[in-house]
């Protein structure tokens, strides 16, 4: 029997996805594991694995596909013997000759006739085809397909019913597009066509701003300390291997969400889920959109390793190669603009967790010790943080614990 290789489930919530590129052609032989296409989710563009070993027999999706439904068959691998002929799939309906010969062969009246009736109708419409007719209270019987093999699908329905048929949507490149605008848009202006990702970002962040209800607390660190902590760190590493400042902030806010363990939580709608494991989320910039991909067990590692992970992640990430498990599950988030000049702002929290940590750049700022006015260096922090599972109160102690570790550097070495 032919595998069947299936629209994956790449990230949680994950209800489709598109098939950005297929790297193996039909016919060509592939090994479990081996990479044979490209897939964008609402995180990335991820490697798909081949499941078995044989040859490719049938892409029954092309390249370019959006919408594609999670455990829709994309295609067909066969074992060695296995014919072409043997890798139509369970749904692939009959040709039009076949299923009319069927249809004749039953006799009139019978269960048989209306139970095959009923699977033809199936067979050669699309679901979306039946809905449609469903609506609008179409026979199908009386549509003739245009799809493969005669099936019936959504265009067909529409011009039955009048409705003026909508065109396919082909993947194409950015170009000027003076037709199908907002016609309050009169200045001239490029198109560019929502990605997957852009379009799950844009749902999830309305979603968390407007289900969640955020408060926000602020405070300044001076990390004149930390920086000189971390100069000594870094004297005499390679340049791809210095510590920066954010990891010391990844670091600094995985010992207070340690110290202060109730704040490290997931909302749920039966229960608050207290975390055992301290894993961060990192914010990370992509050409398609923010990612947030996790560090493990952050208050459990030395600064060099989480400097390497983070640095990896942020890599891959990049490249569209990040794995489900590289950015599923973590309780807190970090995201960092400092590097932009960015002095403060307040983040968006990435549900289901309950804080993100914003961090601005560093600074020097005039402020009082004791009765003295003299120079530092400030970091402003601002916490985000859902007040449904995480108050006022418990907020401040995560914030006051993050200021402590962060002006207190060596306590990051211990």
């Amino acid at each position: 029997m032919p595998i069947e290789i299936k629209m994956p489930s790449l990230s949680a919530g994950m209800e489709a996805g598109t098939l950005a590129r297929w790297l193996k052609a039909e016919g060509d032989m592939v090994v479990t594991g081996e990479i044979i296409a490209e897939i964008e989710t609402d995180k990335a563009t991820m490697e798909l694995e081949a499941t078995a070993s044989g040859r490719i027999g049938r892409l029954t999706v092309a390249a370019g596909t959006a919408d594609i439904r999670v455990d829709s068959v994309i295609a067909l691998i066969l074992a060695e013997g296995e014919s072409v002929l043997a890798a139509q799939t369970p749904a692939a309906a009959p040709t039009p000759v076949e299923a009319e010969l069927a249809f004749e062969a039953a006799p009139a009246g019978t269960e048989a006739l209306q139970a095959l009736r009923a699977r033809e109708l199936r067979a050669f419409a699309s679901p979306l085809a039946r809905r449609l007719a469903v609506q609008n209270g179409i026979d199908l019987a009386s549509i003739s397909g245009s799809g493969p093999r005669g099936r019936i699908v959504r265009l067909d329905v529409e011009r039955a019913s009048g409705q003026p048929a909508l065109e396919p949507v082909k993947p194409a490149a950015p170009t000027v597009a003076p037709a199908q605008v907002d016609p309050a848009i009169v200045e001239p202006h490029t198109r560019v066509p929502h990605s997957s990702m852009r379009k799950v970002i844009a749902r999830r962040l309305l979603e968390a701003k407007t289900t969640i209800p955020h408060f926000y607390l602020g405070v300044d660190c001076e990390i004149d300390a930390l920086l000189a902590l971390r100069a000594q760190i870094n004297a005499g590493r390679d340049t791809d291997a210095r510590i920066s400042v954010n990891d010391m902030v990844v670091k600094a806010a995985a010992t207070a969400l340690r110290k202060v363990p109730a704040a490290n939580a997931v909302w749920t709608s039966e229960a608050i889920l207290l975390l055992e494991q301290v894993d961060i989320s990192v914010a990370v910039a992509t050409d398609g959109g923010l990612i947030t991909p996790i560090v493990r067990r952050v208050d459990e590692k030395s600064l060099g390793a989480i400097s390497r992970e983070i640095r990896d992640l942020a890599t891959r990430g990049r490249e569209g190669r990040l794995k489900p498990e590289d950015f599923q599950g973590g309780g807190f988030s970090v995201s960092n603009l400092g590097m932009y000049g960015v002095r403060e702002f307040s983040a968006i929290i990435n549900p289901p967790q309950s804080c993100i940590l914003a961090v601005g750049a560093a600074e020097r700022r005039p402020i009082c010790r004791g009765d003295d006015i003299v120079a530092a260096t400030m970091m402003s922090c601002t916490l985000s943080v859902d007040h449904r599972s995480v108050d006022g109160a418990l907020g401040a102690q995560l914030l006051a614990a993050f200021k402590a570790a962060i002006e207190q550097p060596m306590t990051l070495l211990v």
